[in-house]
């Protein structure tokens, strides 16, 4: 990789990174001015200010040295039993995160999520509405020499209609279809200069590197329709549904991996999605937004599972106080946060070290040891 090639991903991920965060914590900022709590500091990044303002409310303004994050500091945030006298001293009367209604703290904390669901939503419209939106054809544009499709008689044109007894409606459900049959003695069905063919084919296996899995292959491309911008409503339309799509796919991609049928080395970490950015941004500025709203679906999401230190956790909490009645105890929620720390260290050093895998990293310090 050359220099250039090392520069434009760093500056890519931090852009998609800043971007992300910076919308999330602008949720909780929002939420909490609307809800009467007063915000402290509002910081993009971590580590020295880089540069640092105060605005006419009170609310310091941060921009550090380190890019891989941001928080928002609600007034008064820390529960009365563990401030100082210093701290309680500062308190503005009425503007304290802790003295609000639970409901109201939940808000403050649900509006990081729901923001990044929101940018999601905002960059897909934005992208229908100006390079338009490509649609994939169930028409076959290239057999694979070799491939099951080949060997079956398929041809360039041919629409595919049918799998075994399967109606396709989709090129996705005809992906799904063939996915567990891989070996499978079938027939295709398809539509060639307006009559219908019927092929007796055998699938073809392609094998998971991660899983041994085999999964059924056909060995074909479709056709993809030149983009057209769509008209603001259709686009929004649009924007709203390809936002749902990658949060159930996102949501299925998960299970996946905890049911067992993905490997977890299929779980990237932070040095993955630079190496992403960097990749994505070489075919230009709207790939980079398309990869934007991806991943800000999935910020949003892995925000609200329930693991404590996430927005997710705090929510479980305030769930089981709004039902009982009173906060959760000081020391199940200590234990919690510890746990969840855990938790979320581990996850961070597995992901990185599947990154490190996927580059060759340890295959490499394997060859300079031997």
């Amino acid at each position: 990789m050359m220099i250039h090639d090392y520069l434009r991903t760093l500056i890519s991920f931090a852009f998609v990174l800043g971007v992300l965060v910076t919308i999330h914590e602008l949720g909780h900022y929002l939420a909490a001015r609307w809800r009467g709590v007063h915000v402290d500091v509002f910081s993009i990044g971590f580590g020295p200010a880089l540069f640092k303002w105060r605005d006419r409310v009170g609310t310091e303004w941060r921009v550090c040295a380190v890019p891989l994050g941001g928080y928002v500091r609600p007034h008064g945030f820390e529960d009365p039993e563990d401030a100082t006298e210093e701290q309680k001293a500062s308190w503005i009367k009425g503007r304290t995160f802790h003295d609000k209604p639970v409901g109201s703290r939940a808000i403050v904390i649900l509006a990081g999520p729901v923001f990044n669901f929101i940018l999601a939503f905002a960059l897909f419209t934005l992208l229908f509405a100006t390079a338009g939106e490509p649609h994939v054809r169930d028409e076959v544009a290239a057999v694979m020499p070799g491939s099951a499709a080949a060997q079956a008689g398929v041809l360039p044109g041919d629409i595919i209609r049918r799998i075994g007894p399967h109606d396709v409606a989709t090129v996705e459900g005809l992906l799904d279809d063939l996915a567990g049959q891989a070996g499978a003695k079938t027939t295709l069905t398809v539509e060639r200069g307006g009559q219908a063919v019927v092929l007796p084919v055998t699938l073809g296996a392609a094998a998971d590197s991660d899983t041994h899995a085999h999964r059924g292959q056909l060995g074909v491309t479709f056709a993809v329709e030149a983009a057209r911008p769509l008209s603001l409503p259709k686009a929004v339309v649009a924007g709203g549904k390809a936002t749902w799509h990658a949060t159930t796919q996102t949501l299925a991609g998960v299970w996946q991996i905890v049911s067992g049928q993905h490997s977890a080395r299929d779980l990237g970490g932070p040095l993955k999605i630079a190496q992403l950015s960097g990749q994505v941004a070489q075919y230009g500025f709207a790939s980079l937004l398309s990869f934007m709203a991806l991943l800000s679906v999935n910020l949003g999401l892995i925000n609200l599972f329930p693991v404590p230190l996430l927005d997710g956790g705090r929510l479980v909490f305030y769930a089981i106080e709004a039902i009982r009645g009173r906060p959760v105890s000081k020391r199940v929620q200590e234990v919690s946060f510890q746990a969840g720390f855990a938790v979320l260290a581990g996850l961070f050093l597995f992901s990185t070290f599947n990154d490190l895998s996927g580059f060759g990293l340890f295959k490499w310090i394997a060859a300079l040891a031997g």
